[in-house]
Formats: structure tokens, sequence, C-alpha cells
């Protein structure tokens, strides 16, 4: 495991150096290698961390001084990178940490917490390993014993307990904290707590994290739900359960906030996790597991047709052919918004490669037909307002002509949208009607 551990932080460092320019176009190749189905070595492990960095570079929130991430550099494994207002056993969100640390500092230990960062600091600037690995588990390990401490007075004293939960002021500031001291004091943590994270360590290191559950079957000897609950080993259907809430509810976000980093690669693994716990288990659709898969797949029907729904009317909106006297003088469409109805166009499209699987095949086909037909029949339209267009309105028609390009390379492939580019420079270069009379 530690040569594992060597090579993903190796990994993680290379990635962090990279300019942000190179992550992005790194994130694209990958992306589109993954979804192309081309065998990429590690290819949906760097995808994985590449959208950790770029999500940690974008939330300030996320941003820790350096005796914080000496202290939870044990949790680097077990971090989420939601907001904190989803339950996942064992995970931690990356955006308490910052909470966590001031309750540490400020309520916790407040005389001991910096010295004993700064002595961390000294031995790593000395360049002594071994002195700054020794001092390091000192200091976890003190952090961890003040934890215990407060939280067996709080365990009895239920005032104390709210004072305490207020403190660190996170939104599930009890279920961060029992986590946050079980990884931290795993010496003392029954065997429950230690296979629990040690699921965890091993689906962090895998390229397909669903598959964790076939250590259930393989404990179980079979692939029946209840057979594969009853071993110890039933824990890594939970997890990966929740893993799967976690990403639907990460996707969520990068729908919502229009920002999403490598969101067709995130969609195929929720896609492979979805397929892979139906596949590999017979899950009664009854039974816990299997209500719990179906929610999770009702979920992201949902989640998904509103995206793939609003993709046409969206389109036509930036498209739709104007009369002169509805554009301002010099205008453009804006910029930002042409962007993202791009990105929310080759997202559908995506989206048609998981239809089945995700209960989104008729509405991904309908919505793909709809765009189809418009950009097939509406771009002549377009072609001939730019080839009319006087000096006040041209910039504007250009710009849809522009965007057409754009989109048309999402639906029907560079070639098409090449040639529509030539179409539109000869329509540029067109003398409108009325200069030449």
């Amino acid at each position: 495991m530690a040569g594992v551990e060597t090579t993903v932080e190796r990994l993680r460092k290379f990635l962090r150096e990279l300019s942000p320019g190179a992550r992005s176009l790194l994130v694209g190749e990958l992306e589109r290698s993954v979804l192309r189905g081309d065998a990429v070595a590690g290819g949906d492990l760097v995808l994985q961390e590449l959208r950790r960095i770029m999500r940690e570079q974008r939330d300030e929130t996320a941003r820790l001084d350096e005796s914080a991430q000496l202290l939870f550099k044990p949790l680097e494994l077990f971090l989420v990178d939601d907001r904190g207002d989803h339950k996942h056993l064992g995970r931690v969100a990356r955006t308490s940490l910052e909470a966590l640390w001031s309750w540490v500092q400020r309520d916790l230990l407040p005389d001991d917490a910096e010295s004993l960062a700064a002595d961390v600091s000294e031995a790593m600037l000395a360049g002594d390993r071994a002195k700054t690995e020794r001092l390091t588990r000192v200091f976890q390990d003190r952090v961890a014993a003040a934890i215990e401490a407060s939280f067996s007075i709080a365990a009895e004293d239920g005032k104390v307990r709210r004072r305490i939960l207020q403190q660190i002021g996170t939104p599930r500031a009890g279920d961060e904290l029992a986590s946050l001291k079980c990884a931290l004091d795993s010496a003392a943590a029954r065997d429950g707590e230690l296979l629990l994270y040690a699921l965890l360590t091993v689906m962090n290191r895998m390229t397909a994290p669903w598959q964790l559950i076939r250590l259930g079957v393989k404990a179980a000897g079979s692939d029946t739900a209840a057979r594969v609950a009853e071993t110890n080993y039933g824990e890594a259907v939970n997890i990966v359960l929740a893993e799967l809430e976690r990403m639907v509810a990460e996707l969520r976000n990068d729908l919502r906030s229009g920002q999403g980093i490598a969101v067709g690669s995130l969609l195929k693994t929720i896609h492979d996790s979805a397929r892979g716990l139906r596949t590999e288990l017979a899950l009664p659709v009854d039974s816990t597991w299997g209500r719990a898969l179906a929610a999770q797949r009702t979920q992201i029907s949902d989640l998904l047709r509103t995206e793939i729904e609003s993709m046409p009317g969206r389109v036509r909106r930036l498209l739709r052919p104007r009369p002169s006297r509805e554009i301002r003088p010099n205008s453009v469409l804006d910029p930002a918004e042409v962007a993202e109805v791009e990105a929310l166009v080759e997202f559908v499209g995506i989206c048609r490669y998981f239809a089945s699987e995700l209960a989104i095949n008729e509405m991904t086909q309908r919505a793909l037909t709809e765009l189809r037909q418009y950009l097939d029949n509406g771009t002549q339209a377009l072609l001939e307002g730019l080839r009319q267009a006087g000096e006040p309105d041209r910039a504007f028609r250009q710009s849809q002509v522009d965007a057409a390009v754009r989109f048309c390379s999402k639906v029907f492939g560079r070639e098409y949208a090449a040639l529509l580019g030539k179409a539109a420079e000869v329509a540029a270069a067109t003398e409108p009607k009325a200069a030449r009379a």
C-alpha cells in the first residue's frame, strides 16, 4: 500500500504544479478519450484528481494554512467535495475543514495547536523526515485525544454538546467530528470502524470505485443481497450507495453552477456505478438496497430531465432571427451564455450514451432530434440575416452565426461546422442589397 500511496501523492503533486490552462486541456483530452471508450490507464483516477484540484482552487473555503493541512493529512482519502449537506458514512466534507480547524485552534487546544504545528513545520524545513513524521503523529494524537475528551463530556451533558456543535459551526458538525476523530484515532477504533476506513481506502485506490461491492459478493460466495448483507463486507454496498449519492449531488451542483469540471466523465462514473450495483448484485426491488438504488436512479433521471428538456429552448432563444429594430447597435450575444449553452449541448449529446441505464432514453432522443432539425433548418435564415445586415446589427448577427457554428460542431461534427463557417465568411463578405442599390 505504501508504494501505491507514493505513486498517488506524486500524481497529485504533478497535477497541482500544472498551469490552469494545461489542466483544462488535460481534462478535455482525457474526458474525450474516456467517453470514446479508449483504454487510458488511470484516466478515471486522473480526472477525479483534476476535478478535486480545480474545485479546491475555485472554492476559497477549501484553502487551508499549513498547520491545518498537517493536521488533516490523514483524512485526505476520506474527504468529499460536497457542501456538507449530505451525510456520508466515514466521510468529511472538505468545505468543513476550515471550521473544524478554527474550532481546534480557538476552543479545543487554544494554547498548543499553533506551537505543535510550528514544531512540525520547523522539522519539515530542516529536512528531517523522521522527526517530521514523529511530531506530526504527536500533533494528531493530541487533537484526537482532545476530541475524545470533549465528546466524553458532551455525551453526558446535552448543554455541552450543543455548545460544541455551535462552536464548530458546520451543517453536520456532529457527524463530521465523529468521522474526524475516528480517522485520526484509528488505534482506539473498534474492528467495525477499522473495516469501514479500510474499505474507504481501498475504494479510493480503485479506478472503478463501484467494484468495491465485489468484496461483499466474494465474502458471501453469492450475489444474493441478503447473503452479502450478512457478512462484514456488506458495508461495502452501503459505501458504494453513499458514494453514488455523493456523485449525484456533485453533478447537481455542477449543472446548477454552470461551472462543471469533466461533467461527462462524472456522468459516466455515475452510470457505471448504477449499472454495477444492478448487475453485480441480485437486488430485490423491495429490499433496503434495492429501494436505495431505485431512489438514486429516479433522482438522476429527474435531475437530467431538467437539463435535457431545457436545451433546445435555450438554443432557440440564442439563435432566433430578430428584426433589426430589436437589436441594439453593435451588440453581440453574451459570450458566457453561449459557452454555457454549448456545454449543455455537448452534455446532452453525452447523455445518449448512458440513456438506457439512467432511464432518460426517450427524452434524450427527443431533445437531440428537435435540436438537429432546428439547426439544420435555421442556419440558412441566420446566414441570410448576416448577408442583409447593416452596420448597426452586423456584429450581433455575426455572433449568432458563430454560436450556430459552435453548436453544430457538437451535434453534426467538425466537418459540418467548418462548412458552415465557410458559408458564414462568404455571407459576411457579401454587400447588402440596400448598399448596392
